[in-house]
């Protein structure tokens, strides 16, 4: 029994498709809460969370409850759309009631990548222009439309023949907004750049891009993959939060507490441009899976009834408090940033930041690095997370930074 993890190592890393050439393969053997256990017994304290995607923790009881009942009365029966199902009824109207005014229609989908190409689909569409303004060091995933808009062009210039030409502005910039003009489609930005980083907007930039969209005709679409669903401590960014609602929203990642879902959410009278001129414009196969519909739904009454947004809010300022008490006394550590449960904390160098990472990971204590910021370690536990848990975790972060 003891040389099957070695043997499970080596046919993953012989015939499943990794992403990086670094992959450090952990084995995981299951999870529950904010833990993970590899195939040896150890004990992880999870605060990747899957890149923002076990909000709930894993395997949350009444999460599996509700898939296992569900798989049980159909997985599968017709393209989305065809069929009324159940669950993507009930999650639809619960997203309607908690999403901001006027936005009270969602397009399921399967993952954030296909939901943004969905949305720029649609801006085109509802608008007959073709340029779309994207943001420098944004991450919108890496389907065709999603790639164009990728803010940073070292992962984009291996397909520029295939990608439509977008115009990238800087996050955050006021003056920059003044080059949105009445021949742009659409603006696609997150409120929060994740992928960057954890890039918060300076206060009222959203506003001032509502206002510039507005003025223009542009349609605002905000990329809620990584902060729907409860990580800013709010249900979406849009909003409050914000200060400003856009056109449209494209969730995911949360969205499923851990099943494949994505959505587009927008006004009805918007989104019914799919079923005409002509119809069947954006279709999907596996998108509002009645399964994946039943565990979102499940996730978002245990979120409501547990107050995890406010304990979003409450911990997540808790523990960059004590973050910035440790990087106070360490020249390694350059700022920590965020808000609610999403954090950053960026490092002098990302050789160090991988070195803290590793050592977290020994110390039993799971974090990452950002897709175009290495040199910014994330936090993002699910978000039931408790104080104690957060207390586990810098306590583990602090040993790693002295390795």
């Amino acid at each position: 029994m003891k040389g099957e993890p070695v043997a499970l190592k080596d046919s993953f890393l012989k015939h499943v498709a990794q992403t990086s050439p670094f992959s450090h393969a952990f084995p995981v053997a299951r999870a529950e809460g904010c833990r993970l256990w590899d195939t040896d017994g150890k004990q992880y304290l999870d605060f990747v969370a899957g890149i923002a995607v076990t909000n709930v923790g894993h395997c949350h009881p009444e999460v599996v409850e509700a898939v296992c009942r569900q798989a049980h009365l159909y997985a599968h029966t017709m393209v989305y759309g065809e069929h009324v199902q159940e669950p993507q009824v009930q999650l639809a109207e619960a997203i309607a009631r908690v999403a901001p005014e006027g936005m009270d229609c969602t397009y399921f989908l399967t993952t954030g990548a296909e939901a943004n190409d969905a949305a720029l689909k649609l801006a085109v569409k509802l608008t007959g222009r073709s340029w779309i303004v994207a943001f420098h060091k944004a991450y919108h995933g890496d389907t065709l439309g999603a790639l164009a808009c990728f803010g940073e062009e070292r992962f984009r210039h291996s397909f520029e023949a295939l990608l439509k030409p977008v115009d990238f502005l800087p996050f955050g910039d006021f003056d920059a907004l003044e080059r949105i003009t009445a021949e742009h489609a659409a603006v696609l930005v997150e409120p929060v750049q994740g992928e960057a980083g954890i890039r918060l907007p300076p206060p009222n930039w959203l506003v001032a891009l509502r206002e510039r969209c507005d003025q223009t005709g542009a349609m605002l679409i905000f990329d809620e993959v990584q902060t729907g669903f409860g990580r800013l401590g709010e249900w979406f960014a849009a909003g409050e939060w914000a200060g400003a609602t856009p056109d449209v929203m494209t969730v995911a990642k949360g969205m499923g507490a851990g099943m494949p879902l994505a959505g587009v959410i927008a006004p009805r009278d918007m989104l019914w441009r799919f079923a005409a001129d002509p119809p069947f414009s954006h279709i999907t196969t596996f998108g509002g899976h009645p399964v994946s519909c039943a565990a979102g739904l499940a996730a978002m009454k245990v979120i409501e009834r547990e107050g995890l947004l406010a304990r979003a809010r409450e911990c997540g300022d808790y523990l960059r408090d004590h973050l910035r008490d440790i990087a106070a006394a360490d020249d390694q550590l350059v700022d920590v940033r965020g808000a609610g449960q999403m954090t950053g904390v960026e490092f002098a160098s990302e050789k160090r930041a991988r070195e803290v990472v590793t050592a977290a990971m020994a110390e039993g204590l799971l974090l990452e690095t950002n897709l175009m910021a290495e040199d910014v370690v994330r936090f993002s536990p699910p978000l039931t997370a408790t104080r104690a848990e957060c207390d586990e975790a810098i306590e583990k972060f602090a040993k790693a930074l002295k390795s």
